[in-house]
């Protein structure tokens, strides 16, 4: 890969947006800059800090008030879900009629 004009160029012009980056950073108008991101990105830290915190009791709350809501809209569904989750649940041990029919033996 051979360096060309135009990658000369963007070299050049990159390292000036640092040094001219650099120096303003290095200004009174630059360090304000800076505190302003500074205490901006601690609220922000404390602002999430708290939300994790809050984050069971959400939950909790989402699952008490769908939980509600099935019930009040959906009378039949409690019932329902019973019946399905025993179905799968509670008829693992059981057999079917096809499992307990032998099969006829196609020699004899």
């Amino acid at each position: 890969m051979s360096v060309n004009g135009k990658h000369l160029a963007t070299f050049i012009l990159g390292a000036a947006a640092g040094v001219a980056a650099h120096k303003y950073l290095q200004s009174e108008e630059g360090g304000k800059l800076l505190e302003d991101l500074k205490t901006k990105a601690n609220n922000l830290k404390s602002e999430a800090e708290g939300t994790i915190d809050k984050v069971p009791e959400y939950f909790e709350e989402l699952k008490a008030k769908g939980a509600d809501t099935l019930k009040s809209n959906f009378p039949d569904a409690e019932a329902f879900f019973k019946d399905l989750y025993e179905k799968f649940v509670g008829g693992k041990g059981a057999t079917t009629d096809a499992e307990v029919t032998p099969t006829p033996d196609p020699i004899s």
